[in-house]
């Protein structure tokens, strides 16, 4: 299981392999400089604070650096990556690959290996096709948890009762409806009820 201090340093090692500092291969990735700080890494309640996707995901594109490699630099401290179930995110709204909660189930899942950011109940999905362009990619792979809490602007996948399921972000939620920002501009938002929604799960990283 990798840790929040294993991760971090996996970050730091990236911009040392490239000579920089965390400052600026924050910089480099059009961040704000102080996003990779020291001081940024725990909260002033003593709480730890994880890299974001998106702010991993543009460090990785800014310097060319495959997932992979990534997952390597976390696992030198001698911690193993995680398996974690996979599906393809088309095939998943074939149906019977959940459980009522949002959990694996069924056959057909397949494995692959991502490092363990401390959520104990995850699974991948893999993007297919261009209708979630520029957030994600063909072949881009996000994991996924039904556990962790969900809070507005985040992005979830959602399951809807009659079995779509789809890659959002969480607009507003009240006790009667459900709003869902599209991460594609040329695909309008989405508004449900309620009860409409069989499960929702916070998207918690992606491989770019």
């Amino acid at each position: 299981m990798f840790s929040h201090a294993e991760i971090w340093a996996a970050i730091d090692k990236l911009a040392e392999s490239h000579g920089l500092s965390p400052s600026g291969l924050a910089k480099r990735a059009g961040l704000d400089a102080t996003t990779f700080n020291k001081s940024k890494r725990v909260m002033s309640d003593g709480r730890e604070r994880w890299p974001s996707t998106e702010s991993v995901a543009k460090v990785l594109n800014a310097t060319n650096t495959l997932f992979g490699d990534f997952v390597a630099l976390v696992g030198r401290s001698g911690s193993r990556a995680r398996v974690l179930p996979i599906l393809g995110l088309a095939q998943a709204g074939a149906g019977g690959f959940f459980d009522a909660n949002g959990f694996p189930s069924g056959q057909g899942w397949d494995e692959v290996s991502f490092p363990d950011l401390g959520e104990d109940t995850v699974f991948a999905l893999e993007i297919q096709g261009d209708s979630m362009l520029p957030a994600y990619r063909d072949g881009d792979r996000i994991v996924v948890s039904p556990s962790a809490p969900v809070r507005r602007g985040d992005r979830v996948v959602v399951q809807t009762r009659e079995g779509e399921i789809m890659a959002k972000e969480l607009k507003r939620q009240t006790n009667k409806t459900v709003e869902l920002a599209s991460l594609n501009p040329d695909h309008a938002d989405r508004v449900f009820a309620v009860g409409e929604i069989a499960w929702m799960a916070r998207i918690m990283w992606v491989s770019q």
